[in-house]
């Protein structure tokens, strides 16, 4: 998101979402189908002790997400001789400028990352096997990392290259008071009773969804939601991932689009979504404009803040009754570049952020996010009756059903800004067809591969 996000200010997408293809210089070349995820393995040791010497950690991180920020000024409260020097970008700049800054002299020690496959192509990320290794990561669940690895030049395999600032979970927020009001009693069982309960707010004078279109594609998220439940979300994870063969183009894909062109149609986004950004989302969300918005975890404190004992979630539903849940979830990625100056702290910072107690604390209370980790480790708990509490449970649950995939926003680096958005936002416009939308990203998708 997230990706997803995707992001937008807050933290904001999706995981959100994603990612802007720039023309990245290469700094190295390989042969067509050699295993990237080797050519950085080095032999050379690596110190898990952070030592008592001053150390500036350079880190480059998203604008409007205060996770990154506390957890660092919690690390320089545990660790005094540690300082960071942080510069924030919104995402959409952070993916513009990533490849430029992390191939420069003064290239930072952490970095939010935009996009991993390209800058593992072009050697601008370090490698994390040795520390996967000293650190004993593969105590964590295997699935929480598989989307932070690369080889073959395809993710979900091969080597580690990032790590998470928390594991975010989407789903749908809802207003509890406007939901009693359309007579909505628990949340929807099927995607057929959602659509009836957003037919039933229309009616009723209440804005059924309220999501934001403007720069970046809020509307993906709806998308994907249906995607995953009317496919194998194996062949969406396939397509993110770049496996062979994988396309866009499917049935799934398909009839996602045309329901998201029906919702438009029947006024279920409001008319002006493709003006409406994220934040201007949230804060219509905030007012009560709005019975749903489709977003991430990451928002859950936030909500509970400024809606306390008025805010909902729950997991997008199944096509079926009893359904197996499938949810966009994916870490809020951050890795170490290649020619960090500090590279051994770095990968401290990143494995204290999942295992020290506090910082564990942070992830939750700030990030609104699981902290990830070793499984043998507890969650912090939640306030009870909390959408916080609520969001925790979902990603529970989610796991349980192994129902996690990554955004189709992060299946290229440009594929979010180059296709999916501009789209997206003609579809919503009455400007693009459901076959031309699916065509359209596919052709983008394949261009980019190409490359």
């Amino acid at each position: 998101m997230a990706e997803l996000l995707t992001k937008f200010p807050r933290r904001r997408t999706v995981l959100l979402a994603s990612l802007l293809a720039v023309g990245m210089t290469a700094t190295a070349c390989s042969a067509p189908g050699e295993d990237r995820s080797s050519t950085q393995k080095s032999d050379a040791a690596v110190k898990t002790e952070l030592g008592t010497g001053p150390v500036t950690l350079e880190m480059y991180a998203e604008t409007g997400f205060p996770l990154a920020k506390a957890l660092a000024d919690e690390f320089s409260k545990q660790h005094s001789n540690v300082t960071f020097n942080i510069r924030e970008d919104q995402f959409t700049v952070i993916v513009e400028n990533a490849p430029r800054v992390m191939a420069s002299d003064n290239s930072p020690d952490i970095i939010r990352l935009p996009t991993m496959v390209d800058l593992v192509k072009d050697d601008l990320l370090k490698n994390l096997d040795p520390y996967f290794t000293a650190y004993g990561w593969d105590k964590f669940p295997a699935s929480q990392l598989m989307q932070l690895r690369v080889g073959e030049n395809t993710r979900g395999t091969g080597s580690l290259y990032g790590m998470g600032l928390g594991y975010s979970v989407t789903g749908v927020f809802y207003n509890k008071k406007l939901a009693s009001q359309i007579g909505m009693t628990q949340p929807p069982a099927t995607v057929a009773e959602f659509e009836e309960l957003l037919a039933k707010a229309k009616t009723g004078g209440v804005q059924p969804i309220m999501q934001f279109n403007k720069n970046t594609a809020g509307i993906n998220f709806p998308h994907q939601a249906l995607q995953n439940q009317f496919g194998d979300p194996t062949q969406v994870a396939d397509w993110i991932f770049q496996k062979p063969g994988a396309t866009f183009d499917t049935p799934a894909a398909l009839k996602a689009t045309q329901t998201i062109q029906k919702w438009a149609q029947a006024g279920y986004f409001t008319k002006d979504a493709n003006a409406l950004d994220y934040a201007g989302m949230v804060g219509e969300f905030q007012k009560g404009n709005g019975l749903f918005m489709f977003n991430g975890d990451w928002e859950s404190a936030n909500l509970d803040k400024s809606m306390p004992g008025n805010v909902g979630f729950f997991l997008f539903p199944t096509e079926s009754p009893g359904g197996k849940h499938v949810a966009m979830s994916a870490p809020n990625t951050f890795g170490v570049s290649a020619k960090a100056k500090n590279p051994d702290a770095a990968a401290y910072f990143l494995n204290w952020v999942h295992t020290n107690a506090k910082a564990r604390e942070i992830s939750v209370t700030v990030g609104g996010s699981s902290p990830g980790g070793p499984s043998d480790l507890p969650v912090p708990s939640a306030a009870p009756n909390t959408v916080l509490a609520e969001t925790l449970k979902a990603s529970q649950q989610l796991g349980a059903e192994n129902g996690a995939v990554d955004f189709t926003a992060n299946a290229t680096g440009g594929i979010f800004a180059a296709a999916i958005t501009p789209e997206m936002q003609k579809l919503i416009a009455g400007q693009q067809t459901p076959e031309g939308y699916v065509k359209a990203v596919q052709a983008e998708y394949q261009k980019e591969l190409s490359r």
